[in-house]
């Protein structure tokens, strides 16, 4: 009793000087500055999200977190700043898809132009980090670090032989023969038809790696080719193959800026004070709603509280506000997500199709408008994709797992009482019978058609045609457009381009971003608690973490729940 009194009275004393360290914080904040002549740093680390992450409103707390579009809207202010004379770009251990890559190599390249000094330091770089800094004028590596540049690999992970072992057999019925999503549960191995979109993909990012390369540090795509069969390389290697321009260490290339920019001491501001630092032009122009959709689609029990994941009830309930502000010329909808639930797919995209007959709308895509995810922006708009987007995979599958063995292996059993011939289709307890299966087929192939139906008729194209490109197949966007599946290829400055020609904006007015979901706070979390399923605490602590880490994903748990979702087949892995 007494240690809980303690502890009770503790929690409150933390509180109490929370609370006022808040409240300090919230009358004396640090406003960071941007002085003349600064030189903008910008790291960048891990994944680069979409939408902000949650505000935890901690004073002292260096928390923001640089989304896709701060880089895009930063490097185009810094480029105009007459108080930024030069960016030293510092990736280390970026994550990014493909296709933001392509972004953020494409906004570098845009800062470039401004005849402003663009050099990047890499730290122990990786294919990612490097992809990004060709678009620099100058790259430095450290004298004893390493570039790990030796090409391009795709992987899937497959977890049948961790079910057996747990007793767990898992039943898949899916429509397009390269909907394999449940390969992951049924095979140990590659099927042909993920193994022919596996080689078409690596194909195009590899070619699309080397002609990046080629043209940043100005060679032929043979010769690229035949360096990165030599990767990794060590320092000297990479300088040697003409891959960087010098080796330095930080504080050297430092001093070489400060020396070509004429200055005694490097004014250095780093990218989250630059970008707490108001833009003057940010509130000028007409508003266009820069709406996020990231991650899979569910209709919110599934949903969560790290903020990834597309709640249909919750966006559907944003784009009726943004639909009806009147002071919103254009809505640009940015999708990052490889598809989820039918059902959920299917309200978001009612919605989309009311927000589209309110606003002009264009759609954005980012890595992953796949399934689902590409399901939603079947409203009749124009799409713009990056050529690494991967997209499509237009098809349903539906998933059951049977936990018999399981059960034994824990020694509980199951006893039933039913009526219906199919009462106990969803069971965890028994596999499907044929005439189970037959049902099923019946609901996911009518799920299907539906979709190549909605698909034709956004695309104006035929159902037949678009029929032949479905079948569950995932195209990378430069694919998808020449099969007519995206309109145009490029990245946040073409969609903006094509919102102004919708909206009746001349090209040369400025537009203002309004950002959808905005920040979430710490309040937010605490109180949308994320359901532990019955599920995965089975699998805590039995040494499974990869296919417990693969349980959190949102659309998976609905679908071994007994569900159909439209997902793309397979969860990619970059080398």
């Amino acid at each position: 009793m007494t240690r809980f009194l303690i502890g009770v009275a503790t929690g409150i004393a933390l509180i109490i000087i929370l609370s006022a360290a808040v409240a300090w914080y919230a009358f004396h904040p640090r406003m960071p500055s941007v002085a003349d002549g600064s030189t903008l740093i910008l790291h960048i680390g891990g994944d680069i999200p979409e939408k902000p992450p949650i505000d935890l409103g901690l004073p002292f707390v260096q928390q923001r977190t640089v989304t896709v579009e701060d880089l895009w809207s930063m490097l185009r202010h810094a480029a105009s700043d007459s108080r930024i004379k030069a960016v030293v770009f510092e990736p280390e251990g970026a994550s990014p898809g493909w296709a933001k890559m392509q972004e953020i190599h494409a906004d570098l390249e845009q800062f470039r132009k401004s005849g402003k000094p663009l050099v990047a330091y890499l730290k122990s770089p990786g294919s990612r980090d490097y992809y990004m800094a060709t678009a620099c004028s100058k790259i430095y590596l450290a004298p004893s670090d390493l570039l790990d540049l030796k090409g391009v690999a795709l992987g899937t992970m497959y977890f049948k032989n961790s079910l057996d072992k747990l007793g767990v057999q898992v039943d898949v019925e899916h429509a397009g023969k390269y909907k394999d999503y449940g390969d992951m549960f049924t095979r140990t191995t590659i099927s042909p038809e993920t193994r022919e979109v596996l080689n078409s993909m690596v194909d195009d990012i590899y070619g699309d790696l080397v002609a990046t390369i080629a043209k940043g540090r100005n060679k032929n795509a043979d010769t690229v080719r035949a360096i990165i069969d030599n990767g990794p390389f060590i320092s000297s290697q990479a300088l040697v193959s003409g891959l960087v321009d010098e080796l330095r260490f930080e504080d050297q290339v430092f001093g070489e800026m400060k020396a070509q920019l004429g200055q005694k001491e490097l004014k250095k501001v780093s990218e989250r004070d630059y970008l707490d630092v108001p833009d003057p032009n940010a509130s000028r122009g007409d508003k266009i709603a820069w709406v996020v959709g990231d991650g899979s689609i569910t209709r919110g029990s599934a949903v969560s509280t790290d903020g990834t994941g597309i709640e249909s009830e919750e966006f559907d309930k944003m784009l009726n506000r943004v639909a009806n502000d009147s002071s919103v010329k254009g809505v640009i909808v940015r999708i990052d997500s490889p598809g989820g639930e039918v059902s959920a797919s299917d309200d978001i995209w009612r919605a989309m199709n009311e927000l589209s007959r309110k606003k002009p709308v264009v759609i954005s895509m980012s890595d992953d408008a796949a399934s689902g995810g590409y399901y939603m922006a079947m409203a009749g708009d124009p799409i713009v994709a990056y050529p690494a987007t991967i997209t499509g995979s237009i098809g349903v599958v539906f998933g059951k797992p049977n936990l018999h063995g399981l059960y034994d292996k824990l020694g509980i059993t199951k006893d039933y009482v039913s009526r219906g011939k199919f009462a106990l289709i969803d069971s965890d307890y028994e596999s499907l019978s044929d005439e189970g299966k037959e049902k099923l087929k019946q609901g996911i192939d009518a799920e299907y058609d539906d979709f190549v139906k909605k698909v034709a008729t956004s695309r104006k194209k035929p159902v037949p045609v678009i029929a032949e490109l479905a079948q569950g197949r995932v195209w990378m966007g430069d694919q998808a457009k020449s099969n007519g599946l995206v309109d145009e290829l490029g990245g946040i400055d073409r969609a903006v381009e094509m919102i102004k020609t919708k909206a009746g904006i001349a090209a040369g007015n400025p537009v203002s971003f309004v950002l959808y979901p905005a920040k979430r706070s710490l309040w937010e979390m605490v109180f949308r608690p994320d359901p532990d399923t019955e599920a995965e605490a089975m699998l805590r602590g039995a040494g499974l973490e990869p296919l417990r880490a693969a349980w959190k994903d949102a659309s998976l748990r609905v679908w071994m729940q007994g569900g159909m979702i439209r997902m793309m087949p397979f969860a990619i892995e970059f080398k």
